[in-house]
């Protein structure tokens, strides 16, 4: 556990089961399609593309795959207990961890580039009234609102191309957002800086340490994924 009461208590059983290979056979295929339709097309285009040949492309909200379930409870369980009055899900896709935070929030916002996930989104989420979602890019997103968290999860590596300058750029976008106190949840892949995808997980992360904005304020490393809190200076 934390050392700070958190939204919920970590879950402790094994981590995923056999059928979770299948989620990540999926989210594979996913990422593999997605790439393809990059070359063609736009982050909108491609994302509505893949959206709109499956209902759930990565597998996030269907029920037998236990890894993705364990994941938002243990982000929950990441989250200090505090208000949050005003929340954002930069990349939401389906809405599923947007649900998850409903009600621990005044009111969650969840924004994607595609609207066809936006669309299912707002479809699956009727019995939320606190949660809302918007077609919008964050790369150009703004708004008056400040949030008391944002939450940023698998979603940077996305960028095309992510260059050193698009990472500090979405970094300062994101800490604009938040309200003075406010926290922003950092979630990436991460498998032990073995491969490619943790070591850039890794740079994206220090990265973010370097803003100015920002100020660290713990990190948690999981099975296949880092995340890290920063509170809004």
């Amino acid at each position: 556990m934390n050392d700070y009461d958190t939204l919920a208590r970590e879950p402790r059983d094994f981590f995923m089961t056999l059928r979770d290979v299948a989620f990540w056979v999926r989210s594979a295929r996913a990422d593999a399609a997605l790439a393809r339709l990059r070359a063609t097309s736009t982050a909108g285009e491609a994302f509505d593309s893949l959206y709109g040949g499956t209902d759930d492309p990565w597998g996030s909200a269907l029920p037998q795959f236990r890894y993705q379930r364990r994941k938002y409870r243990a982000l929950l369980s990441i989250l200090p207990k505090r208000p949050y009055d005003d929340v954002l899900d930069i990349g939401c896709g389906l809405g599923v961890f947007c649900r998850e935070l409903a009600p621990h929030a005044g009111r969650v916002l969840g924004i994607d580039v595609s609207q066809r996930a936006v669309t299912q989104a707002r479809s699956l989420s009727t019995q939320f009234p606190n949660v809302q979602f918007e077609h919008r890019d964050i790369q150009s997103f703004a708004t008056p609102r400040r949030f008391s968290l944002v939450v940023l999860a698998d979603v940077i590596y996305y960028l095309s191309p992510l260059t050193d300058e698009a990472i500090n750029a979405i970094a300062a976008t994101v800490s604009s957002l938040i309200e003075p106190g406010g926290l922003l949840l950092l979630v990436n892949h991460f498998f032990f800086a073995i491969d490619a995808p943790s070591r850039m997980t890794r740079r994206i992360h220090d990265m973010f340490r370097a803003s100015p904005d920002l100020a660290f304020f713990a990190e948690h490393r999981r099975a296949f994924y880092l995340a890290t809190l920063f509170e809004r200076r």
